[in-house]
């Protein structure tokens, strides 16, 4: 019996997110060391229909001393090893190129915590004062929406991405009123006026939605657009799943002793699907998707919480404040905008450089985001070439991008 396609992605839906319940996703992790003794915390709650949820997750089982000692190396990799995972050229590039985060609602201590960090990491500083930071809300104004502290834990976490990766670049903050497309469409239409930027991240999605709904949010001919692909295996999630965007999937990334010095893995939770109603990219047609329309990942970075990214958020939610470890595919979104902006190449490319482009990647061919039954199985497993999970690859340089 032939299965028709509605039907197949529908069923594997389904037995990914049983092996999930069955096995858990400590058990097809491939995270160096040992697992979290607790499980990590989705800072914001799943997504109602019409409405994205942010995609940062943080380890809830390291606990930073508070302050943290003079000198003392917070949890989690810092922008030396970031940098070194990717051989990027973040000291020499980005400047005079900004990357603008959208997200919703206010984090009142965004400069501040973003001042922390760059502090820490011996960063030159990035202010309002200084022309480096700017803050707005979705009309381009000051009037920024109420405060929520999940949503603070996703902006700090995308702010030090970009700072770590492009210390050169500006950054632009857009604060949406709600999490509804709706609103946070408008802030990347700001985001996208706003002279200089180069690239705008979006570290957040919902369930599979349409371009012709909000595509024209996301359109923007000479600027990289980013999106989280998920933080939940196989399933599309909008708008990763849009025709206008580049789909950053998610790894786990350890050191290793080989020429590059690290190693990664397809990340057990990251996001990847076909989408059911927008056209896939033209260059990709090549690299045996199997889907018949848009394909998610198109490259990744590291988004395992047990390999995670080091954060300062100082706005107390759910007990937890200062120094933090996050993963989701809220870190591996700017990662990919912030090396868009090294690149310095988005106003004559679009999405489709990457496939055209894809032995500047480093490709990641082992691991899986689920048991991947009645489907092909890249969708859900790494392997040479093209993969939903971890798209084409991740940064080698930039010259993908």
């Amino acid at each position: 019996m032939r299965l028709r396609a509605p039907l197949l992605s529908t069923l594997t839906v389904a037995l990914t997110a049983i092996s999930f319940m069955v096995l858990g996703p400590a058990a097809v992790s491939h995270g160096a060391g040992a697992p979290p003794r607790t499980a990590p915390a989705h800072s914001c709650a799943t997504a109602k229909a019409g409405f994205a949820a942010c995609k940062a997750i943080v380890r809830t089982d390291i606990v930073a001393a508070k302050p943290l000692a003079a000198g003392a190396t917070p949890s989690g990799y810092g922008p030396s090893s970031l940098r070194s995972a990717y051989t990027l050229p973040s000291a020499t590039a980005g400047s005079g190129r900004t990357v603008a985060i959208v997200d919703a609602y206010n984090d009142p201590t965004a400069e501040a915590d973003l001042g922390v960090y760059r502090s820490r990491y011996g960063l030159r500083a990035c202010t309002t004062a200084g022309g480096c930071f700017k803050k707005i809300d979705q009309n381009g104004g000051t009037s920024y929406p109420a405060a929520d502290g999940g949503w603070s834990q996703e902006i700090s976490l995308d702010l030090d991405m970009v700072s770590a990766i492009c210390p050169n670049c500006h950054i632009l903050l857009v604060e949406a009123k709600t999490a509804s497309f709706a609103d946070l469409g408008a802030a990347v239409n700001r985001a996208a006026k706003t002279a200089g930027v180069v690239a705008i991240s979006n570290s957040y999605g919902g369930s599979d939605a349409s371009d012709a709904t909000y595509g024209a949010y996301y359109h923007h001919p000479g600027i990289a657009v980013t999106a989280s692909s998920g933080d939940n295996g196989y399933g599309a999630s909008y708008p990763a799943s849009s025709h206008y965007v580049t789909a950053v999937g998610g790894t786990t990334l350890s050191p290793a002793s080989n020429s590059r010095g690290w190693t990664e893995t397809a990340w057990s939770r990251a996001g990847s699907g076909c989408s059911a109603n927008n056209t896939a990219l033209s260059a990709a047609a090549s690299f045996g998707t199997g889907c018949t329309r848009r394909a998610e990942a198109d490259v990744s970075a590291v988004a395992d919480p047990s390999t995670g990214v080091a954060v300062y958020d100082s706005t107390a939610y759910q007990g937890r404040s200062g120094w933090l470890v996050f993963g989701g595919t809220s870190v591996s979104s700017p990662v990919i905008a912030s090396v868009y902006a090294l690149a310095g190449n988005t106003a004559s490319i679009d999405n489709n450089y990457p496939y055209r482009h894809a032995s500047s990647l480093n490709d990641v061919t082992s691991g899986s985001n689920g048991l991947c039954l009645l489907a092909p199985t890249q969708w859900c497993h790494a392997r040479t070439g093209w993969d939903g999970p971890t798209g084409l690859g991740t940064p080698h340089g930039t010259g993908a991008f």
